[in-house]
Formats: C-alpha cells, structure tokens, sequence
C-alpha cells in the first residue's frame, strides 16, 4: 500500500514537471484501437466553457493526434505484450510527427482489469481552527481502508465530499473555521497485473508513464455534462472488448465497473452467424448493422463478400433482418449486465438518473431506444467535449475516453496521493463496498 501511494506521488510529480515544460501525451489502450493526442500547454487559451468541474486557467491544445488498429489487447487487458507494444509505438510515432515534436511523457487508460469501487469514510477535530492541508491530509488518513485483497491495486481515491460541523457538501473545507471535519472517499481498485503489464509496455516503448486512469471514469468527464455530473448520472462507455460503467454526483465519481463484452462480441457474433471473416462481419456491422428491425429489413439485402474462391459462397446475400437478429441478442445481454451493475450500485436511490451512452460501440442504429427500454432510464447519447485543436476525426464517440483523459491531464482532481498521509495509516482496517455506503450517504 506504501509503494503504491508513493508510486502514484511520483506520478503525479512527473506529470507536473512534463506540463511545465509544456507537452505531454495521452495513450487511449484499448481493445479495438489505440489512440494517441499530443497536448500543448501553454496558459494562455482557456478551456472551452461546459467543462464544469475539470475548468481551469491553464489551456491546452491538441497538436497531434494518431489511432492505430489495437493488437494484443482483449477485454481491456494486455494479452501479448510485443503486440500491443508495437502498437502503442505506431500510434505514439504517428502522433508526434504531426505534431513536430517528440514526447517523453504519457497519461494512459485502460478499461478491464475487474474494478472495484469502495465507499469510505473519517472524521477529525480540528477544535475551533481554520482547516487547512494537514487538517484535510488527517482526515483523509482516517477513512479506514478495506481489505482489498491480494493482486489488486488503487487506481483513484478520490475525496467526493467534506463536512464541517453540520455544513456538509462542500468541496473544499480548506480555510473554513469549524470543530469537527469529516470527509467521504471513493476508492476504486483494479487487478494489479492488469496495471502491472501496461507500465511494463510503456517503459519498453521508451516513454515515462505520468499518470494512470480508468476508461469508464475518464469518459464519464467527457462525455457528462455540467448538470448531469452535479445531479447524477450514469455513463456507459461501450468499447470493443468491455463495457465501462461510471456513475457521477457532485462532479465526482462515486461508483465504477466494467462488463467484459463489447463491440467486438458483436463483431464475432456476426463472423460466426454469417460464416465471414470478423474484418467483413466489422464492414457489414458499420454500414448495415441496427438494432431494431422494421417492415422493410425484410427486403433490403446484404451482399457478404468474401475472397474464398468459392464463387457460390462469395456472392452469399442477407437480410438485414437476420443481420439485426444476430446482433440484438449480445446487444442486449451488454445491457443487461450494465443494469445488473447500476442496480447492485443502488443507482435508483439518486436524485437524477440520467443515463448517457458513449464509445465506439454506441454508435449502432436504435441502440439508444433499447438501451431505454432495458435501463429504464431516460438515455442519450453522448459525444466527447470539444478541445481545442482536436481533429474532426476525433470527435466522435470512440474518442470519449481519449478526450476526458486530456481533462484529467490538464486538472486532475484530488486524489489521496496529493496529501502527506502519515505512513503508519496506509495499513488496510475495516471493509465498506461503495455500493452500500452511498446508499447511506446521499
């Protein structure tokens, strides 16, 4: 626990130092791209309004971008490592020379790895005086860490809310008088390997990693509005190997998990149902895939393709109806588990339950009015936050995770690392799943 605090510190430094000198790199890694920006820092442009918590001074601007097909990743998880290492190389390459310059630093995120989330909670005396570092740094040591197990590491601990006395909500309890100070944290834990195997990649990609986050948590920042952050919402960022789920309240995520299935599934499903190849079974899902079938799907048919030599078998035609019958059921059995996961968070107990669809996989005619149907929700879509410099390519869906990680770059919000935490209070004591404990709390 020590080293892991003091490894995220020494990140979080490197990161600070990279953006003094004014570039760094963040690296989307996942299972059906890897995507590369290159920022520039350099203060002096603001940050477009609509980011809501993550808005600041200083400005960036994308000047490089590259996406390179991902090998050697399923699920979200590192499975060849050489793979996924030339991979990460062929993006990082691209995008630096566009920009014209070359990167030392990355921020990187990853869905996958079995996440965790945990509800935590301490309490201080701070008698009569003004709060300030320490006080806060205090407090956070007494939120009693849970038994998280072997093999598994934290990847944010994050304070989502401070009260002093009976003034609960705020934000920051920093220079404020009171007696007693009290805070809530939310700590979400991955599989260490999973974590493990990409700094490995990175480091043999010479290239320092400056930061770490999770998918379903950076998409959530981009893809969410103000208002749907502040009152409480739910992002589902479907990819291809999984399907991250985060759940936001006060600008702050309380709850994440992750669905090991995505559009790939959907894409194989199609392979093995049609008898293609997946890169045909991929170009039949994007120009004709959907999930709700109409009178007229009947009648529209599909040529499959095919370079067997077989001339029989490569003039073969669908209906898109039986295209829509492959699809729908692995469409729905995704959202089903997404349900199951909002429901065992107690997402109903939230004041708002907006609920917005985002990543690659999103993109699927009617999916939006299933998704409806299946969450019970009120459901949008949702397109990543516009940055500057950022390509029009990289605008859509699929960039969700690769646009909040930008945000999370230029204003990371605060995480536990950021305080000097006694060492003695890094042992793990008491066990609270966040699932009950925001059950209470909100």
């Amino acid at each position: 626990m020590i080293e892991l605090y003091e490894s995220q510190r020494a990140m979080r430094n490197m990161r600070r130092a990279a953006m003094q000198r004014g570039v760094i790199a963040v690296l989307d890694v996942g299972s059906s791209k890897i995507a590369c920006l290159v920022l520039r820092f350099d203060g002096s442009e603001p940050l477009e309004d609509g980011i809501g918590s993550l808005a600041g001074q200083s400005g960036f601007r994308v000047i490089g971008a590259a996406t390179t097909r991902s090998r050697g990743v399923r699920f979200g998880e590192i499975h060849s490592m050489s793979e996924t290492e030339r991979a990460i190389r062929t993006a990082v390459q691209a995008a630096q020379k566009m920009a014209g310059i070359r990167v030392d630093h990355v921020i990187a995120c990853f869905s996958g790895a079995g996440p965790r989330s945990y509800g935590l909670d301490g309490t201080v005396d701070v008698m009569g005086m003004t709060v300030d570092e320490q006080d806060v740094a205090r407090v956070l040591s007494e939120c009693e860490v849970p038994d998280f197990g072997h093999g598994r590491e934290v990847l944010h601990a994050q304070p989502v809310n401070f009260a002093l006395d009976h003034r609960s909500g705020l934000i920051d309890p920093r220079g404020q008088i009171g007696n007693e100070l009290s805070t809530d944290m939310h700590m979400l834990t991955v599989d260490a390997q999973a974590i493990q195997n990409l700094a490995h990649c990175v480091k043999r990609c010479d290239l320092e990693l400056a930061g770490l986050a999770s998918s379903a948590y950076v998409s959530g920042i981009s893809a969410l509005v103000e208002d749907e952050q502040e009152l409480g919402a739910a992002c589902i960022d479907m990819g291809g190997g999984a399907t991250g789920v985060s759940i936001f309240i006060k600008k702050h995520m309380i709850y994440a998990d992750a669905v090991r299935m995505g559009g790939d599934h959907v894409t194989s499903d199609i392979s093995m149902g049609l008898q293609v190849p997946m890169a045909t079974a991929e170009r039949i899902k994007t120009f004709y895939g959907g999930v709700v079938a109409t009178g007229m799907d009947d009648r529209e048919m599909i040529e499959t393709g095919g370079e067997t030599g077989d001339w029989e078998h490569d003039r073969r035609t669908v209906s898109r109806a039986e295209l829509i019958g492959i699809m729908r059921p692995r469409v729905e059995e995704i959202l089903e588990e997404v349900r199951a996961r909002l429901d065992a968070a107690g997402f109903d107990h939230l004041p708002s339950q907006q609920i917005v669809l985002t990543g690659g996989a999103s993109q699927i005619p009617g999916l939006d009015g299933l998704a409806s149907k299946i969450l019970g929700q009120q459901v949008r879509l949702g397109r990543p936050l516009r940055v500057h410099g950022l390509p029009q390519a990289a605008t859509g869906p699929g960039f969700a995770s690769c646009v909040g990680l930008c945000l999370f770059a230029a204003h990371p919000q605060d995480e536990w690392w950021d305080f000097e935490i006694p060492s003695d209070r890094l042992s793990g004591r008491g066990f609270k799943r966040a699932v009950q404990w925001f059950r209470d709390n909100w």
